[in-house]
């Protein structure tokens, strides 16, 4: 792909696109590129579960429990680097060659994992493997959001997110047979590696149908290109349905550029939309907190303070993870009719009035196993809505240029602020044994979540069905 020659250009490519009807290319779009959270929840899950097979003899590699922690502590700090460093690439070299790298990434990394043999063979490839999926978030999201029709994007994006949770129960129902004693202890936990790598060979085998994304063409000089994959996809949207396409509405002039020099991205977020980057930290660092201390403690909650056996656990996480599923997938819809700042508002709300109530429970003792996961999968169903929504609203916020940048950023310092302290201080509170204590956590997870529902309320922006140029100018327009 050579860049034409740079100049001043009126486009009609996002109108083009946003008034596309629902097709089989949008289908290939979700499928090539959304399943990979399918894939992502398969293989976190799986893992927690399996770990602690890893550490026993026999195992064909000596980790200790405190291992087994360091691995996955190394795994989001690889998230973290990764969404940074493929964040600023996907901006500067284009949506699908960095999707492309990502994923392969992904997929090298964890084949590698399945031969580990020492804790630090383990530790690099958990950390190489966490930066493939950190790097996924923001290749994948800025793909999707200027690729699907505005009228659709809120519910696309909201359960392409939330297909994690789907991955997390068949992970969960998967991790049954890994732990079962049909196989060598030996042999389980690397399989789950190898199906990881498998699974993924075969989404990069789908995403290379998948086009580089129109909107970035145009901006960086390649307007040709841009309208030629329009075309194409107006084309076969034509055959498929046998109408003729409504006349598209608004045209964009764009000064093009081969790079957005990065102070001039930081500047986007510090000068022209602080209120917005004070709303995209607000909502990552309340569903980071919450989501990260209870899907890590979960097993050891259930274990220590209702006595469900480690075997058991699987049963019970495939229950919170349909919730969470569940969420994103019938409340999507309501984000492009109802509305970005009443749902993004309500499901956070929502979310930590149930957490206040779980707590007040859990602290009284008035809990079996079944119920504290009931009232669980139900405050996750309405906090997963929530917390897809956030990677939505750092999508389209902000302007084109930054698009994959913004979401990386707010994905790593969300996930290192509420990822790192909401395991912690769970993890702390559990260690006790005290009741109380542990519901002072759900109260802080609470409160986090309540935060993030406020600064929506303040400073949400009404993005349902609008061009993505017309949520945020790009930095190139004339």
């Amino acid at each position: 792909m050579t860049a034409e020659q740079l100049k001043v250009v009126r486009t009609a490519v996002p109108a083009r696109l946003d008034r596309l009807p629902w097709s089989r290319f949008h289908w290939r779009i979700v499928v090539g590129l959304g399943t990979v959270w399918v894939l992502d929840g398969i293989e976190v899950t799986i893992v927690g579960a399996i770990a602690p097979r890893m550490t026993e003899s026999g195992s064909g590699i000596a980790l200790t429990s405190a291992d087994i922690g360091t691995a996955a502590a190394l795994y989001v700090a690889g998230a973290c680097t990764g969404a940074l460093v493929f964040g600023q690439l996907t901006d500067r070299y284009g949506r699908k060659r960095l999707f492309m790298i990502t994923l392969a990434l992904y997929v090298v990394a964890t084949v590698a994992t399945a031969f580990s043999f020492a804790p630090w063979y383990l530790f690099l490839f958990r950390f190489f493997t966490g930066m493939g999926i950190g790097g996924e978030y923001a290749a994948i999201n800025s793909a999707i959001d200027e690729l699907i029709p505005a009228r659709n994007r809120g519910q696309v994006d909201l359960t392409i997110n939330g297909s994690f949770w789907a991955g997390s129960a068949l992970g969960s129902a998967a991790a049954l047979l890994l732990l079962s004693t049909l196989l060598p202890t030996d042999i389980g936990w690397r399989l789950a590696f190898g199906i990881g790598g498998l699974l993924g060979v075969g989404i990069m085998i789908v995403r290379r149908q998948v086009p580089e994304s129109p909107r970035w063409l145009f901006i960086h000089g390649h307007e040709r290109e841009a309208e030629r994959i329009v075309g194409a996809i107006e084309t076969e949207v034509r055959a498929e349905t046998g109408r003729e396409l409504p006349p598209p509405h608004g045209a964009i002039t764009v000064r093009q550029r081969h790079a957005i020099p990065f102070r001039d991205i930081a500047e986007v977020a510090i000068r022209r939309y602080p209120r917005r980057t004070v709303l995209g930290l607000a909502l990552f660092i309340g569903q980071a907190f919450l989501y990260n201390a209870v899907t890590f403690d979960l097993g050891t909650i259930l274990h220590t303070f209702f006595g469900v056996t480690s075997g058991a656990v699987p049963y019970f996480m495939v229950v919170f993870a349909l919730g969470n599923f569940l969420g994103p997938l019938l409340l999507g819809r309501l984000f492009d009719t109802v509305g970005r700042i009443p749902m993004i508002s309500g499901t956070y709300l929502g979310s930590a009035a149930l957490s206040a109530v779980l707590a007040v429970l859990f602290m009284s003792g008035g809990l079996t196993a079944v119920s504290f996961v009931a009232l669980i999968a139900l405050t996750f169903f309405v906090a997963s809505a929530g917390a897809s929504a956030a990677y939505l609203t750092v999508s389209e916020i902000f302007p084109m240029e930054t698009r994959a940048l913004a979401i990386a950023l707010f994905y790593a310092v969300g996930t290192g602020i509420g990822g790192i302290t909401g395991p912690l201080v769970f993890g702390g509170f559990i260690a006790t044994g005290n009741t109380t204590l542990v519901a002072v956590g759900f109260f802080i997870g609470a409160a986090a979540m309540a935060v993030g529902g406020v600064v929506e309320l303040v400073f949400g922006v009404r993005a349902e069905q609008q061009s993505l140029e017309h949520i945020a100018k790009p930095l190139t327009a004339e």
